[in-house]
């Protein structure tokens, strides 16, 4: 049975999409898989050892390795130094998501899981209802995701004097719906762009991250949050 319903998926898959789009969707997740072990070893030094931590300098470095990579045009010939600046990018990434894993592990380590799964699973069918919807459905979605995004930065800039809890918590779920409906968008916009001729699959694949780690960080916080209330219930 799950034989017989993965090859339909993968003809569904064959039959909807060009083979360019098709192919470059492929390197643009393996990318993306690629990006998220390399977080994942990044988050793992700075809970599990003391070589390094999140901090100024993580930051910094990150945000360096980004714009290596951005204004490094791919001409073929340069992939491997472009994937060497994706691996660092989201190494640092990883590691500048520690603290929270820290204050995670502290409420329940359980969490970490539960959070990753959750975000694979909303990752997953948003990317598919994107893949799989009409051709530029969610496109419309930009404009109105730009602005919830200028949203989101007035609640964290205004919540930096104000401490409202409430506040912080319209942050995290309006985030969360942000960054879900950006997976939404971004899928679609990365294969119209196929479509028009640009194949750097690496540029491409750095939006899904962002995307991805983006509901990530936001459903740790949730949770752990949950779970403080709840044992503060009990107590």
């Amino acid at each position: 049975m799950p034989t017989t319903t993965f090859r339909s998926f993968a003809r569904s898959f064959g039959s909807k999409i060009e083979q360019p789009v098709r192919t470059h969707l492929v390197n643009v997740y393996a990318c993306l898989t690629v990006s998220m072990i390399s977080a994942a070893v990044g988050a793992y030094v700075h809970v599990f050892t003391n070589f390094l931590s999140a901090g100024l300098l993580t930051t910094l470095g990150a945000t360096g390795l980004l714009l290596a990579l951005m204004y490094t045009q791919d001409n073929g010939k340069n992939r491997s130094l472009r994937m060497s600046y994706l691996v660092g990018f989201t190494f640092f990434t990883g590691l500048g998501i520690g603290p929270v894993l820290d204050y995670v592990i502290h409420v329940d380590p359980s969490i970490i899981p539960t959070a990753f799964l959750a975000s694979t699973l909303v990752f997953v069918s948003f990317s598919l209802s994107a893949i799989f919807a009409e051709r530029g459905k969610w496109l419309y979605l930009g404009g109105t995701l730009m602005s919830l995004l200028s949203v989101l930065m007035c609640l964290s800039l205004a919540n930096i004097f104000l401490g409202s809890e409430l506040i912080f918590k319209g942050y995290l779920y309006l985030g969360l719906a942000l960054m879900s409906g950006f997976v939404l968008y971004d899928t679609q916009l990365i294969m119209e762009k196929r479509r028009a001729g640009d194949k750097d699959f690496i540029a491409h694949s750095v939006d899904l991250f962002v995307d991805f780690i983006g509901i990530f960080r936001r459903l740790l916080i949730i949770l752990a949050q949950k779970e403080q209330g709840s044992k503060k219930r009990k107590d």
